[in-house]
């Protein structure tokens, strides 16, 4: 049973939980929770401190030694628990997400069932994940291990609360690490309550651990903390920045998740009905809160005007079958407000398709396409964060390759065609983390997700994320004197 009121009950506290127990001590000095649908707020984060990671912390440290020495099995077993527990409570932690993020119910629903998905298939991978032998000679035996960091911290973002947490909490403690996760302080309470799922499905105290509070005051102490060992940061690039300068004091190895502007390549050969559907669910998907979403949309010349107005319908299309929800934060309206008339003043064309039924007060940006858009323009450079695309036109193959990597970004793209060569030749030379082929994004757990450039490094998802939360460890043993090598 949650130990805080249920949702839409009225104005609530976010506490901690820290070592197995929520901690209600802090000041209510965080900024409002409020449901974007209406910009009503509906309560606040406890404020945590130094102090308070220092705890959680201590816990988790306390904690990792024990919970790196259980078995491989063992560990699976907590893990696939923990799934099962979160989708048991899968509609309650459901309604909480939606009234704090604005997204739509169903949506919601779906990305709490991927949290789970991710800790059961960490939890069936763990057994798997092992060292190698390594032939040094017949008076050597060596061999490598993997082995956890120790206790990591995980500051996540407000777009998709317990799906981030979820994304990089199951592969470090997969791994046999333990966790301090510093939710947004705008979407907190799904993550606070994973504490309690944890605890409920049997893992033992300390194992994760949640501090709520802003990123100067309990991210940096995340950072700055000794028995830290690593950092899984996603958000902006201007707060990974800040994060990279903290860290390299320390040396601390850090996973970040930043920002993207990915280009969509439409070649003329390519199914344009399906393309055009594609690409506008590719940009329109979670009201654009992505950032890998597909905002940069390169049409071949030779069919930009046939192009266009099948993306316009099917924009509208998605608009009318989906319940398109709001941006989740007052600041992140106002930024995309801001940059919709600098890309109207700076020449762009834009093609809106109203949204209808929706309170007036409530944080909602129509769909949005830009066309006669330059690639030098701000709206094709910038992260928008929210139901914006631009349409850029392109002659050639190579100019098309030119266009998507003349980003700061690179974390995803894709393109579409018939031609079985060309689709491997351009994923070969677009500089992103992600390359969809006729396709944009989908059910990917499986697949490696990170990027290059500005957009981050490390690697989220699959087995690769497993990895990633480990360091190797060589071990040689002497078996007998080796005069070659004495």
């Amino acid at each position: 049973m949650t130990t805080i009121v249920a949702a839409g009950a009225g104005a609530r506290t976010i506490p901690h939980w820290i070592d197995g127990a929520a901690v209600a001590e802090g000041s209510a000095e965080t900024p409002e929770i409020i449901n974007p649908r209406t910009n009503g707020a509906i309560g606040r984060a406890l404020s945590g401190t130094a102090q308070h990671v220092d705890a959680a912390v201590i816990a988790a440290h306390t904690a990792q030694k024990k919970w790196a020495r259980l078995s491989a099995l063992q560990r699976s077993e907590k893990l696939l628990a923990l799934a099962g527990t979160i989708l048991e409570r899968a509609e309650e932690l459901a309604d909480w997400e939606a009234e704090e993020t604005g997204h739509p119910r169903t949506a919601a629903l779906g990305e709490i069932r991927a949290a789970a998905q991710y800790f059961s298939y960490y939890g069936g991978m763990i057994p798997a994940m092992a060292g190698e032998t390594i032939d040094m000679g017949e008076h050597y035996q060596a061999y490598t291990r993997r082995e956890a960091y120790g206790v990591v911290g995980i500051i996540t973002p407000w777009n998709a609360p317990l799906n981030q947490a979820a994304r990089a909490a199951a592969p470090a403690i997969a791994a046999g690490n333990t966790v301090v996760i510093k939710p947004s302080e705008f979407t907190p309470t799904t993550t606070f309550l994973l504490g309690e799922i944890a605890a409920a499905a049997g893992l033992p105290a300390g194992v994760i651990n949640v501090v709520n509070g802003t990123g100067p005051d309990v991210g940096s102490a995340i950072v700055e903390h000794r028995r830290v060992s690593k950092v899984a940061f996603t958000g902006s690039v201007r707060t990974g920045q800040a994060i990279s300068a903290l860290a390299a004091t320390r040396i601390l190895p850090l996973s970040l998740e930043l920002g993207g502007k990915s280009a969509n390549i439409v070649f003329e050969d390519a199914d344009l009905d399906r393309a055009a559907q594609v690409a506008a669910r590719g940009f329109l998907g979670n009201s654009g809160m992505a950032c890998s979403a597909g905002t940069r949309i390169l049409v071949q010349c030779s069919i930009h005007d046939e192009f266009v107005p099948r993306l316009m319908a099917a924009v509208k299309a998605f608009a009318d079958s989906v319940d398109m929800g709001p941006v989740t934060t007052r600041a992140q309206f106002a930024k995309v407000g801001e940059m919709l008339t600098a890309a109207e003043a700076e020449g762009a064309a834009k093609n809106e398709v109203p949204l209808t039924g929706k309170d007036a007060a409530g944080l909602f940006i129509s769909p949005t396409v830009f066309t006669g858009v330059d690639n030098s323009m701000m709206i094709a450079q910038e992260e928008v964060f929210g139901p914006v695309g631009v349409v850029i036109p392109f002659e050639t193959e190579e100019e098309a390759i030119e266009i998507a990597n003349d980003s700061d970004y690179g974390l995803a793209g894709a393109l579409w065609t018939q031609d079985l060569d060309r689709a491997h030749r351009v994923a070969r030379e677009i500089e992103s983390g992600q390359v969809y082929i006729n396709t944009y994004l989908g059910p990917t757990i499986e697949l490696p997700f990170g990027g290059h450039k500005l957009s981050g490094y490390g690697r989220e998802k699959g087995f690769e994320a497993l990895l990633n939360y480990t360091h190797t460890k060589a071990v040689a043993i002497e078996l007998a004197p080796s005069p070659e090598r004495n």
